[in-house]
């Protein structure tokens, strides 16, 4: 193998590296900036509630696009790899496509951010059938190029050839079903910047075995970025994820299942996810996934009923917001490490 092309397979952790300090560096620049436009909301799960900045996924796309742009920048200019993720137009339209619906979904979820409730509760900048709609924008990029391979994975039926149904009907239904559906599930400092890390963290790693190199890179500089917002992110939170991560987040899922042709995987990972629109509907989409604060725990508002997955330690009152957390990216941990046995 040439030697330029090994060294290479251990330099490409530089661009998430500058995933990583970009993102790191910009967040306490967006937080400084987020509260002097006031866009705060209360930590619900706090003693006295205090309000925190919304709306990190702005700081993970910064990063984000550092890092892919500084590899396209490298491998562009100065090393045209001859094995791996070769930069040609097909590839380059793949990236830059995934990078605009990044770019638009997480926009959209700053949207959503926008408009606090005067009560500083939570935002309600967007009503419940616009984010679904306006999502849908997300997932244009990936159709024009005719994202993805054609043979998808399907649950108990196996490898399907769509044909045009896929760049038409399933990449926007991926886009907009997994974006709305990642957003349901938060609420606690740290579990959706936890959750992330663990999903993007196990994706990329299937991705580079099977040698789905393209999405092996968006996810080792999202990873990256992620794990960056996250030392804001966890307990106690200097600024909250909003509606703009979790939206990126859930686009980043349905990238990964299009660009990179994992959808079993992306699927597989999503189980949680799954799991809570489910309970979710039981009570028609109103109820909280977070608790209230009593003497040190976290309690639910839904004390006899389950109708999202932390309620299955908020219902209890026995534990901390910190050990619910620690519970739910356990949860994720057992189902992302599925996708290797499956």
């Amino acid at each position: 193998m040439d030697i330029m092309v090994v060294i290479m397979n251990y330099l490409v952790l530089i661009y998430g590296i500058v995933s990583f300090i970009v993102t790191y560096f910009t967040t306490p620049w967006l937080i400084k900036y987020l509260k002097r436009i006031e866009l705060l909301v209360k930590d619900q799960n706090k003693k006295d509630k205090p309000l925190v900045p919304i709306s990190g996924g702005l700081a993970v796309l910064v990063g984000v696009f550092g890092g892919l742009l500084l590899f396209i920048f490298y491998r562009t200019f100065f090393f045209e790899s001859r094995s791996g993720l070769i930069i040609n137009d097909k590839n380059l339209m793949l990236i830059f496509a995934s990078m605009i619906s990044l770019l638009i979904i997480t926009l959209i979820g700053f949207l959503d951010d926008l408009v606090i409730k005067r009560s500083k509760d939570n935002s309600i900048g967007l009503r419940q059938w616009q984010k679904p709609l306006l999502t849908l924008a997300a997932a244009v990029p990936l159709m024009v190029i005719n994202a993805g391979s054609k043979e998808m994975w399907l649950p108990f039926i196996g490898t399907v050839n769509m044909g045009i149904i896929y760049p038409l009907i399933l990449i926007p239904i991926g886009v907009v079903g997994a974006s709305n559906m990642v957003n349901m599930l938060a609420g606690f400092n740290g579990m959706e910047a936890g959750m992330g890390i663990i999903y993007v963290g196990m994706l990329g790693l299937y991705a580079y075995i099977n040698k789905s190199y393209i999405g092996a890179i968006i996810s080792l500089v999202v990873l990256f970025s992620l794990m960056a917002f996250y030392l804001y992110n966890k307990y106690p939170a200097k600024i909250l994820a909003g509606d703009s991560l979790t939206y990126f987040l859930g686009g980043f899922l349905a990238i990964i299942a299009i660009v990179g042709n994992l959808e079993k995987a992306a699927i597989i990972s999503s189980i949680p996810f799954f799991i809570e629109f489910i309970l979710k509907a039981r009570h028609k989409f109103n109820a909280k996934s977070y608790g209230y604060y009593k003497n040190g725990k976290i309690q639910s508002w839904h004390k006899d009923k389950i109708y999202s997955l932390p309620h299955l330690f908020t219902r209890t009152g026995k534990f901390t917001e910190k050990q619910i957390v620690c519970f739910m990216i356990i949860i994720q941990l057992v189902f992302s490490s599925m996708i290797w046995l499956v």
